[in-house]
């Protein structure tokens, strides 16, 4: 096998990233759920899906931001929340099923299609 043919098929998945098999929990749902309840009563639910939308891809380091922010976030919020909104969203599907709740309970619909 020539060094070309090596090189390609060493560096075949390097950046794949696994694909999460477990759906989320009752608790991360509720957690979810929680969310997209207060976004759509605070009207907030067209900035925030925009917001969710462009920074999608971006999750893990939200999550991890997080994490590195929680003893100030944790001045004005409880210590218990903000871990699990990062443990949520430390998962890659987690945003597009806020975006998802968000939608369904202010009434709109997405108009892309996520094919």
């Amino acid at each position: 096998m020539s060094l070309k043919a090596r090189l390609a098929q060493l560096f075949r998945h390097a950046f794949a990233v696994k694909s999460e098999a477990k759906p989320l929990t009752a608790e991360e749902r509720a957690l979810l759920d929680h969310i997209a309840t207060k976004v759509v009563a605070r009207r907030m639910d067209t900035p925030m899906v925009l917001l969710l939308e462009s920074v999608g891809p971006m999750n893990f380091l939200g999550s991890q931001a997080l994490h590195a922010l929680s003893p100030l976030i944790n001045l004005v919020g409880r210590a218990e929340e903000t871990d699990r909104i990062a443990h949520v969203l430390e998962r890659r599907d987690s945003i597009q099923q806020l975006i998802t709740l968000i939608e369904t309970k202010s009434g709109k619909t997405s108009s892309r299609s996520d094919a």
